[in-house]
């Protein structure tokens, strides 16, 4: 049998199975079967408050954990952007080195060729000068240069009318 709650009571089965009972008998089992309705419907009421209530706090809970992840997203993405321009800026200035360092590399070919040629003329100069060296020393030797020695040097040289003829 059904009550107003909703809820079903073993109590009626022995209230429909005596055919003889009092009517204060069947009024005071209508009573314990309405009670016990009563008593099951504020557990179930309970039970449903219960449920919302947690429902409601795992609700607030899910929403402050997805704005805790939201405002950790803005939080990655500001550190992403603070990253990416410190590389592009460590890029920048990595691109400028390399670029000056080309550059003395460059300069530094060309002063190392100024250099090579600066110190083959030196040698060059060297091997001449030990060259008239030792030719000096021939010609001293010989006598030739003193023959020579005893012209002036810084004189002019007079010539006559007769020498131009020829």
């Amino acid at each position: 049998m059904a009550f107003p709650g909703g809820a079903y009571s073993s109590g009626t089965s022995s209230f429909q199975n005596s055919g003889s009972g009092s009517e204060g008998d069947r009024n005071m089992n209508l009573n314990m079967n309405h009670m016990q309705v009563n008593i099951t419907d504020q557990k179930k009421r309970k039970r449903m408050q219960s449920n919302r209530e947690s429902a409601r706090r795992s609700r607030m809970k899910k929403q402050q954990h997805m704005e805790g992840l939201s405002a950790q997203i803005e939080e990655l993405k500001k550190e992403n952007n603070q990253i990416s321009t410190n590389v592009g800026i460590t890029t920048q200035m990595y691109l400028n080195v390399e670029s000056e360092n080309a550059i003395l590399r460059v300069q530094m070919a060309e002063l190392s060729n100024r250099l090579q040629s600066l110190n083959d003329i030196i040698q060059y100069i060297e091997s001449s000068n030990s060259l008239f060296q030792e030719t000096d020393q021939l010609f001293n030797d010989c006598g030739f240069l003193d023959t020579w020695s005893s012209f002036p040097v810084n004189q002019p040289i007079m010539a006559s009318n007769d020498m131009l003829m020829y």
